[in-house]
Order: C-alpha cells, then structure tokens, then sequence
C-alpha cells in the first residue's frame, strides 16, 4: 500500500545533454499530473504524463524536467547578407545626405535586427523523449520508496485503530442484552407502582422486553461491523490501489455506526458509539492519504 505523498529525483548526464526529472505528489481524490519542461521541449509534456498515468493511480503530481544541453553544436549563427547590405546602403545614404563623419563598422551593421540569426540546432524528439522516460522511471522508484515507507505507518496506525474499533464492538455487544434487561426490570418496578395491590401481568412485561429488545437490537450491525473491519484488513495487505475503496467501506462502517446510535437509548451505548465514530473518522482522515 502506498501514500499519495512523495518525492523522487533522478539525474542523468552525457556528453551531449544533462537531464534531471523531479515529482512531487500530494493527495487529491484524482489522477491530476503536471508537467513542466523547458521552452522548446514542449513535446515531452503528453508523453510523461501518459507515462506517469500507467505508474500512478491518483494524487496531484508535479514533474519537473530539467534539459541542459552540453554540446557545442547546440546553437549556430546565421548572417543575413542582403539585409546587411541593405543596412549598410541606407547608412552610406543617411551619411552622405547629412555630411556626417564615416563611422559605419562592422558592429554597428550587425547590431541591427535580424543580420545575425541564431538557430537551436534542431533536437530528435524521439530520441530525447526516450532520454527523458529512462531518467523518469528511475525517480518514479525513489518516488514510490518513499511513497511505499509512508502506507506502512499509515497501515499500521489504521490497525491500531481497528483494534480498538473491535474493542468497544465488544463492549456494545456485552452491554446490548444487558441494556434489555435493564429495561424489563425498569418496566416491572413501574408497573408495580402503578398497579400497587394488583397482581402484574407476567407476560406483558415479557412481550414489551420483547418488542424493546427488537427495536433496539444492534446485532446485525456489530456482525456488519465486523465484516467491513475483516475487509479492511484484506485491503490493507493489497499491493494494487485501495484508497477509493476504502473510502467507500469507511462510508459503510459509518453507517452501520449510526445505525446504533439511533437505537441507543442507554448513556453508556451511547458513548461506546461516540468511541466509534471517533475511530472511524480518524480512519477516514488516514485513508485521504493512500493511492
């Protein structure tokens, strides 16, 4: 399992060029990559991020690709000859009209636009392209190291928290039929007040434990409970992405949370279920962290 949050860089050098490729990542609930290359070198951008798609699943991804071109051939001056000439007659002109001193030079005729031309040597895309993926691949397993070292600390506390989740499930499974007897002595005392001399009819206090029992039953619920922990604890062990999923199995162990809470009528029900969510919410706030 791994954290959306990581950091790999990788370098390469050559005689000709230097290449160095940086990614950054933070969570996000989608596959959001950006990629940021040189001026001049805006092919790379399509081919990384389809690269950095089949690597990632989800996460704000930031590439960084730095091309540092060491060859000598990397740039070549060209001299526009007519356009010189055309400078250099219309000074002659402006000279002779105005009966200026001659101070026409061969920097003064060049520093006028466009005489000299420079012209990037025209780069193999391919070629470069192919450079850069290599380099890429190589930060991407750093990038997943680190990413790798994080799920694990985000597992084991999501198994802590699981191990306490169990503990009050437990608790609510104990303190439940406990809870219905409770309500049937209560039940009993009052009716006896009522009735005073009467005798209390036995069955009707049995029938009214029964249909509270019923009502207020949360055994469905703890077994569901218990499955969807039994299901993270699968996940967790999952080297494939598992972090929309267990987003949607936190949302269902939320529910079934509720859905005790709303048959609680007994304060200390009650605070085993405020317990729960608390775990649970904790749980989802880690999960915002994994791919």
């Amino acid at each position: 399992m791994k954290s959306m949050t990581g950091y790999g860089r990788a370098r390469e050098a050559s005689n000709e060029r230097e290449i160095v490729v940086e990614l950054r990542a933070v969570n996000h609930r989608y596959l959001d990559v950006n990629v940021k290359a040189p001026r001049g070198y805006g092919f790379l951008e399509e081919a990384i991020k389809k690269l950095a798609a089949s690597k990632i699943s989800r996460g704000k991804v930031d590439v960084y690709i730095s091309v540092t071109d060491l060859a000598a051939q990397e740039t070549t001056i060209t001299l526009n000859h007519e356009l010189a000439q055309s400078y250099f007659d219309a000074l002659v002109e402006l000279r002779d009209a105005l009966h200026l001193h001659d101070d026409i030079s061969v920097m003064s005729i060049a520093k006028m636009p466009d005489v000299l031309v420079s012209q990037r040597v025209e780069v193999d895309a391919d070629a470069l392209t192919a450079s850069v993926s290599e380099v890429f691949n190589e930060a991407v397993k750093l990038f997943d190291e680190m990413r790798q070292i994080e799920g694990e600390k985000l597992a084991d506390d999501i198994r802590n928290r699981m191990n306490t989740i169990k503990e009050v499930v437990e608790q609510v499974e104990i303190r439940s039929p406990e809870r219905v007897t409770a309500y049937r002595e209560k039940l009993e005392k009052r009716m006896n007040e009522i009735l005073a001399d009467s005798t209390v009819d036995e069955q009707r206090i049995l029938t009214e434990a029964a249909i509270f029992a019923d009502k207020t039953a949360v055994d469905e619920e703890t077994v569901r409970l218990r499955s969807h922990l039994d299901q993270l604890d699968n996940m967790l062990k999952d080297s494939n992405p598992v972090g929309r999923k267990l987003d949607f199995l936190v949302q269902e162990m939320n529910r079934e949370a509720n859905t005790i809470g709303s048959k609680a009528n007994d304060s200390i029900l009650a605070n085993y279920v405020i317990a729960l969510k608390a775990e649970i919410e904790k749980i989802r706030e880690q999960i915002q962290n994994i791919e």
